[in-house]
């Protein structure tokens, strides 16, 4: 049964071939394929009559031969020979005009398919060859043993599946390029649940938490073009930084809000989300949402780096490379001013406490002796004593 609904779709394709001079126009045109002999007839010229050929109003031709009937042969052309042909009599008489466009038949298509949500498919595609002629693109995919148009847009090289059988394991998609020289189909294979690919969330807003410095509160919405239902929950992720900074910590969350806790107290910071299908594991996630930056709540009168005579706002911060770094590298040069601080006091509390021991040792030392002397001094007393005693 397959086979033959593959073979209905073949036969439409050849109808649609056989039908070409509908879609391209042919009165006083003629497609040829470049490094092949073109043969152009002189119309209504009559036999054996001598005529002349002009290209562009030129007598100068390519490389060509003019037959005993009038027509000429152009041999092995290439883009220089295409242009408008005419032909005339000996009197002047022009007998036909025609316009050489030059090109190759179609070749195969490199197909890529994008699924924003469980609704929507989109097949883009570009050809491997150049053809340099007007195509027309025919599409369909396999789905529920049938074959089902793929709405075609052919200016942009793309077609759209609406409400696919998501689950189906694989999608057959064929798609056809025609041109003037002929047809081309290319197969292509596709695993929806493997291509889902959301699109980044929306309207991410970072703010600061009053009271508390180290807090950044962020929200944001589903995707516009995902369909917001209880059965097609997402799972998002939360990235955050210090502006500057290489490394990243993450979050991931189930709802549209999360509580930052462990941001870096006076610093700005760099925050990004991204989604996933939650349910298919095999999902892929989506791009990054645009980079916000935010600052976490300060106590008032606290000093801000000064950016062009004023001192920036607590809140979302827009991408403002040049007021960023500015402020960034301002912070750093005051955070090393406190670095040099701190290991100044180190040191000096350090040295005390050697000196303080060094003092304290040496008293100790003191007093061992002086008891030492004292105990001496007894000792000889008390053997002198013990001299006079008569026996």
């Amino acid at each position: 049964m397959q086979s033959l609904l593959f073979s209905a779709l073949c036969l439409k394709l050849f109808w649609i071939l056989s039908c070409r001079g509908q879609s391209w126009p042919t009165d006083g045109v003629y497609y040829g394929m470049l490094g092949s002999n073109v043969t152009l007839a002189c119309g209504t010229s009559p036999q054996r009559s001598p005529v002349e050929w002009r290209l562009n109003q030129s007598s100068t031709l390519p490389w060509h031969r003019v037959t005993a009937n009038g027509s000429l042969v152009l041999f092995n052309v290439n883009q220089s020979a295409k242009g408008n042909y005419s032909c005339h009599g000996d009197q002047g008489t022009t007998h036909s005009i025609v316009s050489l466009k030059l090109g190759y038949p179609p070749g195969p298509l490199n197909v890529s398919c994008r699924v924003p949500n469980h609704k929507h498919v989109r097949c883009s595609w570009v050809s491997r060859v150049k053809t340099f002629l007007p195509a027309q693109y025919h599409a369909f995919y396999w789905e529920n043993s049938s074959w089902k148009l793929c709405v075609v847009d052919s200016t942009n090289h793309h077609c759209d599946i609406a409400h696919p059988h998501f689950w189906q394991l694989n999608h057959r998609l064929n798609i056809t390029e025609v041109n003037p020289l002929g047809a081309a189909l290319t197969r292509q294979t596709i695993q929806l649940h493997k291509l889902l690919k959301p699109d980044p969330p929306a309207e991410l807003v970072v703010a600061a938490r009053p009271s508390f410095p180290t807090h950044l509160n962020v929200s944001w919405r589903y995707p516009h073009s995902w369909p917001q239902l209880d059965f097609f929950p997402l799972l998002f992720q939360i990235r955050y930084r210090p502006h500057g900074s290489t490394h990243w910590a993450q979050i991931e969350s189930m709802g549209t809000n999360v509580v930052v806790h462990d941001a870096l107290e006076g610093y700005l910071h760099e925050v990004q989300v991204r989604a996933q299908d939650e349910p298919n594991a095999d999902s892929h996630w989506s791009d990054w949402s645009p980079l916000i930056l935010a600052r976490p709540w300060e106590a008032p009168g606290t000093e801000q780096p000064d950016v062009s005579g004023g001192t920036p706002p607590t809140g979302v911060y827009p991408d403002d490379p040049l007021g960023i770094e500015t402020i960034t590298s301002k912070n750093r040069d005051d955070a090393a001013g406190e670095e040099e601080k701190l290991s100044l006091v180190i040191l000096l509390v350090i040295f005390s406490i050697v000196i303080f021991i060094i003092i304290l040792s040496l008293t100790v030392v003191m007093c061992l002796r002086q008891r030492r002397r004292h105990v001496t001094k007894q000792e000889v007393s008390s053997m002198l004593k013990m001299k006079a005693i008569p026996l």
